[in-house]
């Protein structure tokens, strides 16, 4: 199963949180909100430990695109109209940057084909109109890592404009520090259904701590810890923390799974540093017998210029053919994505180097076959 990068497989313990969910529905009816408060706590809290900013603000949400577009509605665009990318970014964030550019957002795109300069080319972008600045720490399709993120934020903190940063392909994969990649400033989005193991539901927004944005997109839990609060004016009411940006009722049984998961992962020491090495050495045999193939560049490659260490969690090979070997590899037993031209190779710590080595063996029989 090499969609390690997609979807990773749940341990064992996520069925006993998945049925506690229901039985506590079950005998404690509308009570049960304050055991599923408690689980979201705990997923906060091991939202905040992987990006080593302990006691964080965490808002949580199902995915993250309604915590991205929340973010933005607190942004100031009837002010300052321009919104900062990369052309490298996944669906989420291009489909919704797109239709705002639509309605008349300015939105600008740097290209995102040497990630050694994505950096360089936002911080040229920023200006006094710029609202947020909106980037991948790594990047979805190539699994690039996108360097220099702390000179983004300077950037925007000149301007007074926002960063977003998507970490959904850094986090539990490649060690994550806000303060020592200089993120204090910067919000950061990402979730649990990949390198972490948690399956859907599973979203998360860090803010920066003190943060005062209001945003327009919110629920009714944003005001359970303000309900009490002065309404004398007419305003409306934000809550404390990651309730700033909370939404509404939701099902409850993703936190759950998610809290037994954070737990399982802690109490057998799967800590990023650990799952890093293992994704490295993974990445790395991958490559190498990918090259020991010899197949003809012209129908699959990879581009060996970029080393093992500046990959995320998942190995790119190019193709025109991409979706047609995905799919021969499935019939042979072997899972993948593609997107476009990549095929993607993700794997995961529950592979051993036998099933990454047959993996290989069939990708080389499927485009031998194909390549006659």
């Amino acid at each position: 199963m090499l969609t390690g990068h997609s979807h990773q497989a749940w341990p064992d313990c996520g069925f006993d949180a998945h049925s506690q969910a229901w039985l506590d529905a079950a005998e404690f009816a509308d009570r049960k909100w304050d055991a599923a408060f408690e689980k979201a706590e705990q997923v906060r809290a091991g939202y905040a430990r992987l990006l080593g900013d302990p006691g964080g603000d965490i808002a949580l949400g199902q995915n993250t695109h309604e915590l991205v577009t929340r973010f933005m509605s607190a942004l100031p665009l009837t002010k300052k109209r321009r919104l900062v990318s990369t052309a490298g970014e996944f669906h989420t964030l291009r489909r919704q940057l797109d239709r705002l550019a639509e309605a008349g957002i300015d939105v600008v795109k740097v290209p995102s084909d040497d990630p050694s300069r994505i950096a360089e080319r936002l911080c040229d972008a920023v200006d006094a109109k710029t609202a947020a600045v909106l980037v991948s720490s790594v990047l979805f399709q190539s699994a690039q890592i996108v360097p220099g993120l702390d000179a983004v934020a300077d950037a925007c903190e000149k301007v007074g404009a926002e960063l977003l940063v998507d970490a959904y392909h850094h986090i539990n994969i490649v060690p994550f520090s806000v303060s020592d990649m200089g993120l204090d400033r910067a919000y950061i989005v990402g979730g649990g259904y990949k390198y972490c193991q948690l399956g859907e539901g599973n979203c998360f927004l860090r803010l920066p701590h003190g943060c005062t944005l209001r945003p327009v997109i919110t629920g009714w839990y944003s005001e359970f810890d303000a309900i009490a609060g002065d309404h004398a004016d007419g305003s409306v009411l934000y809550g404390q923390r990651g309730n700033r940006f909370a939404g509404a009722t939701y099902d409850p049984t993703s936190h759950y799974r998610a809290s037994a998961v954070f737990e399982f992962f802690a109490r057998h020491g799967l800590v990023p540093e650990l799952l890093r090495d293992v994704s490295q050495h993974q990445i790395a045999l991958l490559a190498d017998r990918f090259d020991a193939l010899d197949l003809d560049p012209s129908f699959i490659d990879r581009d060996r210029t970029v080393s093992v260490d500046r990959l995320g969690g998942f190995l790119t090979l190019t193709s025109e053919r991409a979706g047609e070997i995905s799919a021969r590899l499935r019939e042979s037993g072997v899972a993948t994505d593609f997107r476009g031209d990549s095929l993607r190779l993700g794997p995961a710590p529950y592979l051993c180097d036998d099933q990454l080595i047959a993996a290989i063996d069939e990708l080389g029989a499927a485009c031998k076959e194909m390549n006659k």
